[in-house]
């Protein structure tokens, strides 16, 4: 009943579960969801498929983590750089360059997992989490528009929600332009050009007193 085969690699001595996830997320964002494979993910983790299902599940279970664990990690970087600079139009320039950096970074497939990968992945708990994660990162934006406000940069009835909305939009755009093979300098130039965008006043409306 049983062959005797070559016995699967186990899980190394040395395995380091956080450095695994990082080299499944380039797999997954290089080659997208559905053209990743098991032995893929083999390959590149240094595990052997008996350990692979034992510690991360199967690929959508794995690909579930890796997506929360790029996201918390990205989310992270991308407060930082929208709330370290006192001034509101650096925060949102800041913002948006982290955007292009993250998504021109050498050694990584160009683009973002989050825009460019995650959404082409037709499963309702992938799509629950992208949903969600837009939330939190619109909610992100919108705090650091009301304390421009609060600060007397921008006026009291500046669309604090329909700006916050255009600058995700500049970045998942500035985002996909790095996919497409827009250049890292180009894109950063574009990125400046976007956060002074977003400032300009509602039509109608008297420039605000900055």
């Amino acid at each position: 009943m049983f062959q005797n085969v070559a016995r699967p690699r186990g899980r190394p001595r040395s395995f380091d579960e956080s450095d695994a996830l990082k080299k499944a997320t380039q797999v997954f964002w290089s080659k997208g969801y559905d053209g990743v494979t098991i032995d893929d993910l083999v390959a590149v983790m240094g595990l052997g498929r008996s350990s692979l299902y034992g510690i991360f599940g199967d690929k959508r279970t794995l690909f579930l983590r890796v997506l929360r664990a790029y996201a918390e990690a990205k989310g992270a970087r991308a407060a930082k750089a929208l709330f370290s600079p006192p001034a509101l139009r650096d925060s949102l320039a800041g913002f948006l360059r982290h955007a292009v950096e993250a998504a021109t970074e050498e050694g990584s497939a160009p683009g973002c997992l989050m825009v460019c990968v995650a959404p082409l992945v037709d499963d309702p708990e992938v799509k629950q989490f992208l949903k969600d994660a837009a939330a939190a990162g619109l909610a992100l934006v919108e705090r650091r528009f009301r304390d421009g406000i609060s600060a007397g940069e921008i006026p009291s009835d500046f669309p604090v929600t329909a700006r916050a909305r255009q600058v995700l939009d500049l970045a998942r755009g500035l985002t996909m332009h790095a996919q497409m093979g827009a250049s890292r300098k180009t894109l950063l130039n574009d990125a400046e050009e976007a956060a002074d965008l977003v400032l300009l006043p509602r039509r109608g409306n008297a420039a605000p007193d900055v």
